[in-house]
């Protein structure tokens, strides 16, 4: 049957999600062209241009698969010498997306001087490491002569640099292509299975369908974990927590490995051998995200934590809280029972300005960002000097289950020393 053109625009585009988009930021001065190039990037108007400067001012994320890294995210960005109090704000979100980014293409007008915060920025982004491309725009007009100068030595040390004409379009096919060319020096996220399972291996996932659940999908830990398992030649079942039992006892061997969603852990492990490899999303995605030690040690908060303190239990995405949701109403409940009854929490978003060392964070999953967007999160945290942990590991020592839910982990003797951590595993009520 031949498609018709509305036909084709009433499918469902099937697309990685932001999280799995390796960011690719594009960054520089005000008025630089950048989002002009991204517009030159996707050969079409996806970002919106104005010779005002400070025209854009959240940062804006633009989906494509480029060969070698496949999803991306092209990240345009505010100027880095934005001015004025709405600047400053403007300026913090460019730095959050910089320190995150998988790449950066630093974006310098060929037409104009040398300025002190380009090369200032240019500076950091070569420090970091990750890969590199200079776009020099205004490719319709001669190059400044100090600009020149600067570039030229610029590429002598081994910078990448394509010049762009934004107003033809010029330039877009030779920019991605020394980005697909610098793929090779990324850092990609391992699989939530990285290490853990071989191939031919049975996998049994134990999947809740509950309010909170999305009508009609599951929630992306979930598919990316019966994708990476499939990727791996590995067997999946998957249940309800209410299928489990049987599922479990009608299986010749045992499975590899269960993996069950934090909120029944208990059920899960009550449904199964006691010897039984046991985990959770919220852990394996902790430990995808690459941050899975720190929210370890995080839980040593729980033994001293102070009557009256604070808890921040933070979320990376908006979505509706049901009557029994998980940040609002169970990780409350069971801290009341097992640490103390008259905790303070608030559920949030973003960081707090006023956040303490005295406070502790519960993360969850960090399912919907990147690796390097929850790192650098979470780096933000401890480097606060504030605790924090995630809904996996909590739920798991609230349900006694730690060292199991962590033990068939290869970094597991990093991750809990002989003796394990202060307080942490039984699931009781800590000493005061």
């Amino acid at each position: 049957m031949m498609m018709t053109e509305k036909m084709q625009e009433a499918m469902p585009v099937l697309q990685s999600p932001l999280s799995e988009s390796a960011a690719i930021v594009v960054t520089g001065l005000r008025n630089a062209g950048k989002s002009s190039l991204i517009n030159t990037l996707f050969e079409r108007d996806v970002s919106i241009v104005s010779p005002v400067p400070g025209t854009t001012t959240d940062p804006v994320s633009r989906k494509m698969e480029l060969p070698g890294w496949g999803p991306v995210a092209f990240v345009d960005t505010a100027g880095i010498d934005d001015e004025g109090e709405l600047g400053e704000k403007r300026r913090e979100k460019t730095e959050a997306r910089l320190a995150s980014a998988a790449a950066y293409i630093f974006v310098t007008p060929g037409h104009r001087g040398v300025a002190g915060e380009e090369k200032k920025l240019l500076e950091r982004l070569i420090a970091s490491g990750k890969p590199l491309v200079i776009a020099v725009t205004h490719g319709d007009q001669p190059n400044h002569g100090e600009k020149q100068q600067w570039l030229d030595g610029l590429v002598a040390g081994g910078c990448k640099m394509v010049r762009v004409d934004n107003t033809s379009r010029s330039g877009g096919s030779e920019l991605r292509r020394l980005l697909s060319a610098l793929a090779d020096r990324a850092e990609f996220e391992s699989g939530p299975l990285d290490g853990l399972v071989r191939e031919g291996d049975h996998l049994l996932l134990v999947v809740p369908i509950d309010l909170a659940a999305p009508r009609g999908r599951l929630i992306q830990p979930q598919v990316e974990t019966i994708r990476d398992a499939l990727d791996r030649d590995c067997r999946v079942t998957v249940v309800k927590e209410r299928e489990l039992y049987e599922a479990y006892r009608s299986f010749r061997e045992p499975p590899r490995l269960v993996i069950t969603d934090s909120q029944v852990f208990s059920k899960a492990a009550a449904d199964i051998d006691p010897d039984q490899a046991l985990t959770s999303f919220s852990i394996l995605f902790a430990r995808k995200k690459g941050e899975l030690a720190s929210l370890v040690r995080g839980l040593r908060a729980l033994e001293r934590f102070k009557r009256g303190g604070r808890v921040f239990v933070m979320e990376a995405c908006s979505h509706h809280r049901g009557a029994d949701d998980i940040a609002s109403v169970k990780i409350p409940r069971l801290f009341a029972r097992l640490v103390t009854p008259d905790a303070r929490f608030q559920t949030v978003r973003q960081l707090p300005e006023d956040l303490s060392p005295e406070d502790l964070v519960i993360h969850c999953a960090g399912c919907m960002m990147t690796g390097n967007a929850m790192r650098h999160r979470l780096q933000t945290i401890e480097a606060r000097g504030v605790p924090v942990t995630n809904y996996g590991l909590f739920l798991a020592w609230a349900n006694g289950l730690l060292p199991r839910a962590i033990n068939m982990l290869p970094e597991f003797p990093i991750l809990y020393p002989a003796g394990g951590l202060p307080g942490i595993g039984s699931g009781k009520i800590l000493p005061r």
